[in-house]
């Protein structure tokens, strides 16, 4: 008999006997297996919460009491329990459903995530609502020990012991080192100090000692203090009591009775909690319980051996190609240093922290941090490389304005994934850093049309006295010949590939492919381009542009970014600016939306910007035959 397919809300939950609730946990972990092995997606951080995600939809009100998953990379599970079992074999996928919570998608999504650590301050403000609306519902927020090293968990936690909410913090750990007096004990104090009649007594004691007259107030601080050292002693609890959050665990979160009676118990208890759950990424599925980091992101795989599924491209990313430059001109440069936010594997720094453990830094989720961080080593000498994804660095645009570009330092910009990412979604996408980037004073904005001009830019940027940044897009570099000493791209100055008097096609980064495979296109039509690939956004090659604008007065310009503000704006600007006006010009990229969840080429047909829009752009065009 299967428990998950009578399942289809948290109501029909609440149904199933306790005693069957692990048979339903083996159920979601294998539904979760199958079809992730085919979508791909966030593996082992929802194995890793199965138990929790039960307990907390047996224990709680949903959607009338608000959970929000902080990331979101474990909600699967939650989506099963929630309505969508029948639609989860289209995960990830165009018209499918996210990988991610969404407000849109389902009344019990509480909140859209898809970035770290917003779970405790959008908890706060929906409790901080709730309260204002004279609401009794409870609001738990779910967050991982990673999203706890993110500066805006903290600012949550602070706000929420100060003004004294009614919510739920749950603490995910799945990797934090747990101090040795932690355990049986700890656990036992925990689920026996959480029992609402000791938390009323405790209240009803600390408002009897405050009464007392002149000694009142000191005897009540004098027994909370005894009351949070002995509980400092068995429990690591203390920084989270010092936000004035009553604190309970570290707890098993494998462990479904335990997990239901204490979440039954501090479902009582009034002000600010924080539940502390120890669990395991991974769980269940034996090589994501071996290999965690691989599973926590992971393409199609074999279900059997965990392998990846076999693929004929052996192309090198531009990720890696990033990687092995970085290693190279760090064995020849001592001052060039590497810093990235919680993604060592996901940018490419692995082999550079191996080689160079003393000049890697990785700072945790704390984008904003990472990128002063890196402007202090430059200001001494140093040469900082900052790989972020394209996405998370929207995080830092004050500290790369202010405490970068204001005093011109040399910092260097890696930014990955820019562009369409694909099934990751409107979170993940990186289609705005051309245009936030190239509106800062000083900073030089590039973008490589494949692997080898990646390794001359980042030779050129290493060596730039200021601000710049590099783009390039996930997943495989066309045209990777291999270069051993790589001579730096000249700043500002773009390049010539094809030529034709009939039009002239401006592309930036991982459009130009696009842009030669719509040349090849319009010359079997008899129509006949100049292609340029400009590569930098800011400083543009100006000269190029408007003298080849004066000759070919028809433009397209092409990128992979939204088109407000971005590389065809920049276009405009130099044009108009240099009294170039009898021109006619198209502007392909992403319209003022944001882009969805499905496959990247699949993606970027439907919005316009491969080489058929290309090609479909041109044809519009009024052209002599």
């Amino acid at each position: 008999m299967n428990i998950l397919n009578k399942i289809n809300s948290p109501k029909d939950l609440k149904r199933i006997p306790r005693e069957d609730l692990p048979k339903l946990a083996l159920e979601i972990r294998q539904l979760i297996v199958d079809v992730v092995s085919k979508t791909g997606g966030h593996l082992a951080s929802s194995l890793g919460v199965v138990e929790l995600t039960i307990a907390l939809h047996y224990v709680f009100d949903v959607p009338k009491d608000k959970i929000i998953w902080d990331v979101g990379h474990q909600a699967y599970a939650h989506k099963l329990l929630t309505g969508r079992r029948d639609r989860f074999h289209t995960l990830r996928q165009l018209g499918g459903i996210s990988g991610f919570p969404k407000i849109s998608e389902s009344p019990y999504d509480a909140f859209t995530t898809g970035h770290s650590s917003t779970s405790i301050s959008a908890g706060l403000g929906i409790a901080t609502a709730k309260v204002l609306k004279k609401e009794s519902s409870k609001v738990i927020s779910v967050i991982g020990d990673g999203s706890m090293t993110a500066g805006l968990a903290f600012e949550g936690l602070n706000q929420a012991g100060d003004i004294h909410k009614d919510m739920i913090v749950i603490l995910n750990d799945n990797d934090l080192s747990i101090a040795q007096n932690v355990g049986a004990l700890s656990s036992l104090l925990s689920r026996t100090f959480s029992v609402k009649y000791l938390q009323d007594f405790k209240k009803e004691f600390g408002e009897f000692l405050k009464s007392l007259p002149k000694i009142g107030q000191d005897a009540y601080q004098y027994a909370k203090r005894a009351e949070e050292s002995f509980k400092a002693f068995v429990t690591p609890g203390m920084l989270f009591e010092a936000f004035n959050f009553d604190y309970f665990g570290p707890i098993k979160g494998h462990r479904l009775n335990q997990l239901i009676d204490m979440l039954i118990n501090i479902k009582n208890i009034d002000g600010p909690v924080l539940l502390h759950v120890t669990t395991q990424k991974g769980k269940g599925y034996v090589p994501a319980e071996k290999n965690p980091v691989y599973f926590h992101g992971v393409g199609s795989f074999e279900v059997k051996t965990g392998d990846k599924v076999s693929s004929t491209k052996s192309t090198p990313t531009y990720t890696q190609i990033f990687g092995d430059t970085m290693v190279e001109l760090g064995g020849t440069d001592d001052k060039i240093v590497a810093v990235t936010a919680a993604m060592p594997e996901g940018t490419g720094l692995v082999k550079f922290s191996q080689k160079f453990p003393d000049r890697f830094f990785d700072v945790g989720i704390a984008e904003q941090h990472g990128v002063t961080f890196a402007a202090g080593l430059a200001t001494e000498g140093f040469k900082p490389v900052v790989a972020i994804y394209s996405t998370f660095l929207q995080r830092a645009y004050d500290q790369i304005l202010h405490d970068v570009c204001l005093e011109s330092l040399p910092v260097v910009f890696a930014v990955d994934r820019g562009g369409i990412v694909g099934e990751d979604g409107p979170t993940h996408h990186g289609l705005l850093d051309l245009a936030f980037l190239r509106s800062m004073p000083n900073m030089v904005v590039m973008a490589p049309k494949d692997g080898a001009e990646l390794s001359r830019m980042l030779v050129a940027a290493v060596n730039h006295d200021g601000p710049i940044a590099l783009r390039y897009p996930r997943g495989p570099a066309p045209h990777i010949p291999f270069d051993e000493s790589p001579e730096p791209i000249p700043i500002g100055k773009g390049e010539i590939l094809r030529s034709g008097d009939d039009l002239l096609i401006l592309a930036i980064g991982s459009t130009v492919d696009d842009a030669l495979s719509a040349h090849h296109i319009l010359s079997e039509k008899n129509i006949h381009a100049t292609v340029v690939n400009s590569r930098f956004v800011k400083p543009m090659d100006t000269d190029l542009i408007c003298e080849l604008a004066e000759k070919i007065p028809r433009i397209i310009t092409v990128e992979e970014n939204l088109r407000q503000g971005g590389f065809g704006s920049a276009v405009l600007e130099v044009l108009i600016d240099k009294g170039i006006n009898n021109i006619k010009v198209k502007r392909i990229g992403v319209q003022d939306t944001f882009v969805e969840h499905g496959a990247r080429n699949t993606l970027r047909a439907k919005y316009g910007i491969d080489a058929d829009s290309i090609v479909k752009a041109a044809e519009e065009f009024s052209l002599p035959s």
